[in-house]
């Protein structure tokens, strides 16, 4: 059966700055074409120039005169981290949107990042965390928005705080759900703090259900060399059209959190289709795993004193 065409109307951005990490391909593409339309100014920050080039070509086959460019990222690397926000900090432009959404998903075997922490932890949340920090005063500057991409993952599992690198009895799926557990957690501790400091930028969640993007498709550079069962699987059902979406669907929750006048700050976005692994965007009930004020700030000095990366006081 034909699929119903599912979208959501993107405000006019125009001269407003985004930055969008994960853009080289899939959801973060996808989203980095849509603002680009839409007249914002796209930075894409990339760990491989090559995708990153390739990525640029693409948005502008849609969007012929697109306003975008790269800038180097490595999420998994602190000092990386460090000088791409040094670097857009010293161009003294303000950010008006940020979407956190790229990630690392269960490489079979633990991995360390360049400073040693378990991959995905460090990529997926302890990276994030950090770009936000550096980022601070150009967020402020454009009173943005930071939309943090979440998964359907952080709604299982827990952080294990005895262990929160992995060292012992590695597990991909749990430490993948403790990465989106923590990221969500600090996103939602991010509203609060911006609120009582007065940082003047809001904060929210998104998540994109299920879709056949690359997250379990064959990745070399994380010791995956074939598609799992998984993304097989997800891709058959999504061609379909049964309950999962399509990489373009899944983009919609994140967009709208990060775009439309109606999202709320500390608001949770996903799909509303059964499960809520498609269907179109919505607002949705916040994960239990997600709800504790004391395990957010908990997260918080964990990844102040993890990333020795500290958010000013006021």
């Amino acid at each position: 059966m034909p699929r119903k065409p599912i979208d959501i109307d993107v405000p006019d951005l125009s001269g407003r700055r985004a930055v969008v990490t994960g853009a080289s391909d899939g959801i973060g593409l996808g989203l980095a074409t849509r603002l680009a339309e839409a007249g914002a100014e796209v930075l894409l920050p990339v760990r491989n120039p090559r995708k990153g080039e390739a990525a640029i070509s693409t948005i502008r086959q849609t969007v012929p005169r697109a306003n975008v460019s790269l800038r180097e990222l490595d999420l998994s690397s602190l000092a990386s981290v460090a000088a791409l926000g040094k670097g857009l900090v010293e161009e003294g432009r303000p950010i008006h949107i940020l979407i956190n959404n790229a990630g690392v998903m269960t490489p079979p075997d633990r991995q360390p990042t360049a400073d040693g922490f378990e991959l995905q932890f460090g990529t997926n949340h302890l990276g994030h965390f950090a770009l936000v920090a550096h980022l601070l005063p150009l967020l402020r500057a454009g009173q943005a928005r930071v939309t943090s991409q979440v998964s359907v993952a952080a709604n299982q599992g827990a952080i294990n705080w005895d262990d929160l690198n992995w060292e012992r009895a590695y597990d991909g799926m749990k430490a993948y759900s403790q990465s989106k557990i923590a990221f969500g957690l600090f996103g939602l501790e991010l509203d609060r703090r911006s609120q009582s400091n007065g940082w003047g930028i809001s904060s929210n969640l998104s998540h994109p259900g299920v879709a056949p993007t690359s997250l379990l498709a064959a990745r070399p550079e994380v010791g995956r060399s074939q598609d799992t069962r998984s993304v097989r699987m997800i891709r058959a059902l999504s061609a379909r059209g049964i309950l999962v979406g399509t990489v373009r669907t899944a983009q919609l929750p994140a967009l709208y959190a990060a775009t439309s006048p109606d999202a709320k700050r500390g608001g949770f976005y996903g799909p509303r289709g059964p499960g809520h692994i498609g269907g179109p965007p919505g607002e949705q009930k916040l994960y239990s795993r997600l709800r504790s004020t004391e395990e957010a700030q908990r997260v918080w000095q964990a990844s102040e004193e993890l990333t020795k990366v500290a958010f000013p006081a006021c």
